[in-house]
This record gives structure tokens, C-alpha cells and sequence, in this order.
């Protein structure tokens, strides 16, 4: 079979060599691109032959696909796959895998990463240490005691509930497949309404899907305490920035740390929250920590591994 990698693992030539040397001795091809091409007429040159892609978060086009007709594997180093034509895929009969649970550890770690910077407003003490000021003005606040909100408490928002439990805090989490009113390991489910009005921190952690669009928009926004902060290393799309940038402005919201946007990094220069107060941005870097590319890199051939044996797993759609 044809493999083709259409972008950078973030690993080692070595690690990549090594997971791609059992593949290419039972006699696939294997072939590796990392130049980080979005030119679509380039991407069908570099795929047409496949039988089985493999990428990682970078958008691939429907026209990618349709110029494909041995494809059968699309492996994805990623979690989500709103960035995958999933219908076309599906039209077609080509499976589509993802690397779930790769970076739950780092995801939940750059959560709290943010939490203490605005807590503590460490990127403003940083600018004072630097400019001979003082903690004048930086008192920050514990996060102990503090209301925890975890929207889609799956396995990053699982994870991200142990640690706040961990801190000392109450958590409070909103999933659809528990029943509101409930308490799981100390969790109390609550409506979304509710923990977005109970909350000082709301973190999220929903997948993008037609239902969790605009999710967090004006309305919802206007039910969080003023003091309370918003967290958002899921999905872009699930947040109206224009708006939290609006509330940020306007100081209906305390701050807010955001990893991802409509759109992947660069974010153009006036995008709304490059303006707004009290925000740490990153620019989606919060699966990527050496330890969950190792990961990931792992997973995305053992996907293609499994599926050759007949056993395919992180089945999406």
C-alpha cells in the first residue's frame, strides 16, 4: 500500500523512521512531507496515489480527497476531525481514525497554565519585574475554594476536573450523557445555565459539531459572574470571540485564555480578543508538548496498523 504523510508528526526523523521501517518492510511505500503545504493543487500531487493518508490538524479539502480513488485510511494525529470533509468520506467508504486521548495531559495542563496566569496575573508581574515596578496593583486571587466549571467533562474535561478537585476546588461540570443533578467522583452536573451562572472559572471542552457552534454566544456570556474567567482549549467555533471580547471590554467578564480560534494560528492582527483585556492567547499550542507528539505519533501508525490487520480502532463518524 501507499502511505502518504502530509504533514509534520512534530517528532524526530528518527522516531518517524523508526515507526514507519515495520510498514515499509512488509513492502508499503511510505512517503513523508513536512513542509507545511496548504496549496490544495500541491496536496492532490502529493496524495492522488494513496491508499492511506495521514495528517494532523491541518484543513484537509474536500477536493484532496475526491482526487484520491485508492483511498481507503485517512489516519488523523488529532482528536477532532471537523477539519476532515467527514460526509465526502463517508460517501466514499474511506475510514476515517483519530488519535483520541493523545494530549489529555497537556490540554489539561495549559488549562491551569492560564487559570494562574490571569489569576495571578503573571504576564503583567513579568512586565513590572522587567521595568523596575513592584506588586502594586497585582494582587492576585487563590484559586482553593474557587467554583470549577468543565463543560464536556470527557477525558480532557475528566482530567481537568481531577485537577481542579486537586487545587481545592469545587467542580461543577455539564455533560449530556449525565443526568443534571447528579454527583460522579465528586462532580456535581449541573445545567449549562447553572454552571455558567455558579462558576468563577468555566472551562471548556466540547467537540465542534452544528450543536456546540456559537455555544458560549452573547446570552450565555451574560449569565457568568463579572469576576469569573473563560477558558477555551477545545474549539474555536464554540465561542463567539466578537462578543467575549465585547464583555471583556466592557468588564462583564474578568479575563479570559484562549488556544483556539475560528481559524488556526496566525489569528490576524485586529482579530477581536488581540484587543480585549485581561487575556492570555496561545496560539493552539495546548495539545502539543513533546511528550503527546511521541504520542501521537505513535497512535497515528498504530491506527493504520490495526485497520491493515483488520481491527480498525478510533473509528469517527
Amino acid at each position: 500500500m501507499n502511505i502518504v504523510l502530509l504533514e509534520s508528526l512534530a517528532i524526530s526523523r528518527e522516531k518517524l523512521s523508526q515507526l514507519a521501517a515495520p510498514f515499509e518492510a512488509q513492502g508499503h511505500q511510505f512517503t513523508a512531507y513536512d513542509d507545511g503545504c496548504r496549496d490544495t493543487d500541491e496536496l492532490i500531487r502529493r496524495a492522488k496515489d494513496a491508499d492511506v493518508l495521514m495528517i494532523a490538524n491541518s484543513p484537509l479539502p474536500p477536493q484532496v480527497v475526491e482526487a484520491c480513488p485508492r483511498l481507503r485510511l485517512i489516519s488523523v494525529a488529532f482528536t477532532g476531525v471537523d477539519h476532515v470533509p467527514m460526509e465526502l468520506c463517508k460517501e466514499k467508504g474511506i475510514l476515517v481514525c483519530n488519535c483520541a486521548g493523545y494530549s489529555t495531559d497537556s490540554v489539561a495542563e495549559l488549562v491551569f497554565g492560564l487559570v494562574f496566569g490571569l489569576l495571578r496575573r503573571i504576564s503583567a508581574c513579568d512586565t513590572a519585574a522587567r521595568s523596575c515596578g513592584t506588586k502594586a496593583g497585582l494582587v492576585g486571587f487563590e484559586l482553593k475554594g474557587k467554583t470549577f466549571g468543565v463543560v464536556g467533562a470527557g477525558a480532557i474535561g475528566g482530567r481537568v476536573a481531577q485537577l481542579a478537585k486537586a487545587f481545592g476546588c469545587r467542580v461543577v461540570a455539564n455533560r449530556r450523557s449525565v443526568a443534571v443533578g447528579t454527583t460522579v467522583d465528586g462532580v456535581e452536573y449541573l445545567t449549562l445555565e447553572q454552571l455558567l451562572a455558579q462558576s468563577d472559572i468555566v472551562s471548556l471542552h466540547v467537540p465542534a459539531t452544528a450543536e456546540t457552534k456559537g455555544l458560549i454566544d452573547k446570552e450565555k456570556l451574560a449569565l457568568m459572574k463579572p469576576t469569573a474567567l473563560l477558558i477555551n482549549t477545545a474549539r474555536g467555533v464554540v465561542v463567539d470571540n466578537a462578543a467575549l471580547a465585547d464583555a471583556l471590554k466592557a468588564g462583564k467578564l474578568a479575563g479570559a485564555g484562549i488556544d483556539v480560534f475560528e481559524m488556526e494560528p496566525p489569528i490576524p492582527a485586529d482579530h477581536p480578543l488581540t484587543g480585549a483585556p485581561n487575556t492570555i492567547l496561545t496560539p493552539h499550542v495546548a495539545f502539543a508538548t513533546a511528550e503527546s507528539m511521541e504520542i501521537r505519533g505513535e497512535m497515528v501508525f498504530e491506527n493504520v496498523r490495526l485497520w491493515m490487520e483488520g481491527h480498525p480502532r478510533n473509528i469517527m463518524g
